[in-house]
């Protein structure tokens, strides 16, 4: 039964992240039509992050005032209905309608699977059940840029068409297959729904998580140099087109995919979340300095496949050390945490897009800088008593059994 229910919030994630997936191939060529640059990817990327910057702790509230599988199926819903309509756009503003409505709706759906996993998982397990997540969003990475590149052939409105019938799919094993994770006497009725502000987020820096919000911020704000505007650089680098810029995200995909769903369960038991932050914001480091150096189709899947294996199990550590130190809801706490994120995500592509407008190699430059900076940081801030918190949460849990 947990296999069953593990495996529909893991192809749930994946259909959602397909559908990012399929449009970094794609988009680019698609906003060049428009007679955009990098700095208008930069805003369409953005306003998709904007969104879910508001309404994640938001649907993050809801799933513990109400349960996870209502909350999961309107940001499942509200998925399939973006793509649907970015499909159907023939102009600028309608995919920037199409992309804020996605990211209102489709940002119920991160926080509260990785909730329904902090419900249904100990917490030795934990960062095992948040590397399901990551590994699920890695295979919509593997599925997503192919299907992207190889279906936009002919149209580059099958892609989306596709996806949203995929969600429509996830929505029918959720509503049927998928048993509600969060008991009533276990809900939060009284959880206040307030879009983030300023008093909201920095209080929660004030807290005990706080160097982990601001990590979570950071982590997104340079993973998004590379994510949100490869399509651009290797179009301006190398004169990819979108099968070639498919093919790479899926080697992004691929690696994201296994390091997360076999590495990060054991790395993170093996050496603590801790550990494993602090080696992978190094080796991300690194491996935005070795991208520039790529000059052969070779040299570009072998760099970019060295960045992506060190990068992979960030999110994954981060989440689970948040996870384990959240002293409300779960829900509050991933929602705040993808708050964060999503503020990353919205920086991000504004600074890369319009760095790209300076020069190609600026947006990875930048990346590889805030990370060895984020590394010094971590070496820093980022101490044991996470783990000895954990281990004290253990023994109280085995002495009250």
């Amino acid at each position: 039964m947990r296999n069953r229910n593990i495996g529909i919030l893991f192809f749930t994630l994946v259909v959602m992240m397909m559908g990012f997936g399929i449009i970094i191939p794609i988009l680019p060529f698609y906003i060049e039509s428009l007679g955009a640059s990098g700095t208008g990817l930069g805003l369409l990327m953005a306003i998709f992050s904007v969104m879910q910057f508001i309404f994640a702790p938001i649907w993050g509230s809801l799933s513990d005032r109400y349960g996870r599988k209502p909350i999961l199926l309107i940001g499942v819903l509200g998925n399939g209905v973006s793509l649907l309509l970015f499909g159907l756009s023939t102009s600028l503003w309608m995919m920037y309608v199409a992309r804020a409505l996605g990211g209102i709706l489709s940002a119920a759906t991160l926080p509260t699977a990785m909730a329904y996993i902090a419900d249904t998982t100990d917490l030795k397990d934990r960062g095992a059940g948040m590397g399901v997540v990551g590994a699920a969003m890695g295979m919509g990475m593997v599925l997503g840029p192919g299907l992207g590149g190889s279906l936009a052939k002919n149209s580059l409105s099958t892609p989306f068409f596709f996806a949203a019938g995929l969600s429509m799919l996830a929505i029918v094993l959720i509503m049927i297959f998928l048993p509600e994770s969060l008991s009533k006497d276990l809900r939060h009725l009284n959880a206040k729904l307030e879009a983030p502000n300023l008093k909201v987020l920095v209080d929660a820096l004030k807290g005990p998580l706080g160097f982990m919000f601001i990590l979570a911020f950071f982590v997104m704000f340079a993973l998004t140099n590379f994510e949100g505007i490869f399509g651009l650089y290797a179009q301006y680098r190398y004169d990819y087109d979108p099968v070639q810029v498919g093919l790479i995200l899926t080697v992004v995909g691929l690696v994201s995919t296994v390091v997360q769903g076999l590495l990060t369960g054991p790395a993170t038991r093996w050496l603590g979340e801790g550990l494993v932050i602090k080696i992978s914001l190094l080796g991300s480091s690194i491996g935005f300095g070795l991208m520039l150096t790529a000059f052969s189709q070779w040299g570009v899947y072998l760099t970019v496949g060295f960045f992506v294996f060190m990068n992979a199990m960030l999110r994954p550590a981060i989440n689970s050390i948040i996870s384990k130190n959240s002293i409300g809801g779960q829900g509050v706490a991933m929602g705040l945490a993808n708050s964060f994120m999503s503020l990353g995500r919205i920086i991000g592509p504004l600074w890369a897009g319009s760095m790209i407008d300076v020069n190609v190699v600026l947006p990875y430059l930048s990346g590889s800088f805030v990370f060895f900076g984020l590394f010094i940081a971590a070496a820093i801030w980022l101490k044991p008593e996470f783990s000895r918190k954990e281990n004290s949460r253990e023994h109280a849990e085995a002495i009250s059994r």
